[in-house]
């Protein structure tokens, strides 16, 4: 399997190659004790875009989205404002207290701006810095709905990730359930696209990355199985226990005094249902992507 993913860092471009893990590779014996251990499945992609050397396992296999769907919403919206609708990031958006009411679960900072609406970069950093479940939902009306940002995974050459609900629906998952859901090596390569590549301007790119430097929720995934000095940016997604504990994590990484950072990307579920995720095992994923690519 290949992940065709070809980003610009400062000019020169750094095209990914085919993903290594091949059946009895050290990557593959690692995850795959864990997965025994954890008693789930994991799917997992690093792309080291200094070298081009992409590794993964179950790279091609479908996982829920959950919260990371924020991230590329945050994009989408970006792009919207760049290139069609000049003024939308910094445009008031007001709702009534009843909509946000119609929505259970996490929404720490809307909730504080019900009186006074919030603008779109200001959804877009509750909801990629809280995970703000109604800031995910508000923005993603700015670009037609899950259908929206759907379309837009198309013109940016994603042609496998899909959004179909919002929050919180879009967090009900069972294996073989193909909505709401990304692969591995989609979420890696889009996201690296978003982070490090042109699919956004400059300014736009910059932004995304500070959101995502900012991040409040992976301090125990990804963030928690590199060494502390380096430099992480990311977006997590939970389903919760109800949902076969579903739980995964995207993000850009720089080691210390490194000419290109490395994307991750880890999606886990349980095998049993009610059963709550892991963290450990992303962050245990996380180490063993990074070694799998030299860095470790």
């Amino acid at each position: 399997m290949t992940l065709a993913a070809s980003v610009v860092l400062g000019g020169p471009a750094y095209a990914a190659g085919a993903i290594t893990g091949a059946s009895g590779s050290e990557l593959d014996k690692t995850l795959q004790e864990l997965e025994k251990s954890y008693d789930g499945r994991i799917g997992a992609v690093g792309i080291d875009l200094g070298t081009g050397k992409t590794v993964g396992y179950r790279a091609g296999e479908r996982f829920p989205f959950n919260s990371m769907f924020k991230v590329f919403a945050c994009a989408a919206v970006l792009r919207k404002a760049r290139t069609s609708d000049p003024g939308l990031m910094n445009r008031v958006v007001r709702w009534k207290p009843a909509e946000m009411a119609e929505l259970t679960g996490n929404s720490p900072e809307t909730t504080e701006y019900t009186d006074t609406g919030m603008t779109p970069a200001q959804l877009c950093r509750a909801g990629i810095t809280k995970s703000d479940g109604f800031a995910g939902n508000t923005l993603l009306k700015q670009i037609g709905g899950p259908r929206g940002l759907t379309e837009f995974f198309r013109t940016i050459g994603d042609r496998t990730s899909r959004l179909d609900r919002t929050e919180p629906t879009l967090t009900e998952w069972k294996p073989g359930e193909e909505r709401d859901t990304t692969t591995p090596a989609a979420a890696a390569q889009t996201f690296a696209k978003l982070t490090t590549g042109k699919t956004l301007h400059s300014r736009d790119r910059a932004r995304l990355v500070g959101w995502l430097k900012a991040s409040l929720t992976g301090a125990n995934r990804i963030r928690a199985g590199l060494p502390k000095d380096w430099m992480v940016g990311d977006k997590t997604g939970t389903g919760g226990a109800s949902n076969y504990g579903t739980a995964n994590d995207v993000a850009i990484v720089w080691p210390p005094e490194s000419n290109a950072p490395i994307i991750l990307s880890v999606f886990t579920n349980r095998n049993l249902d009610d059963t709550p995720h892991d963290d450990k095992v992303i962050a245990s994923t996380a180490t063993a992507l990074v070694k799998a690519l030299g860095r470790l």
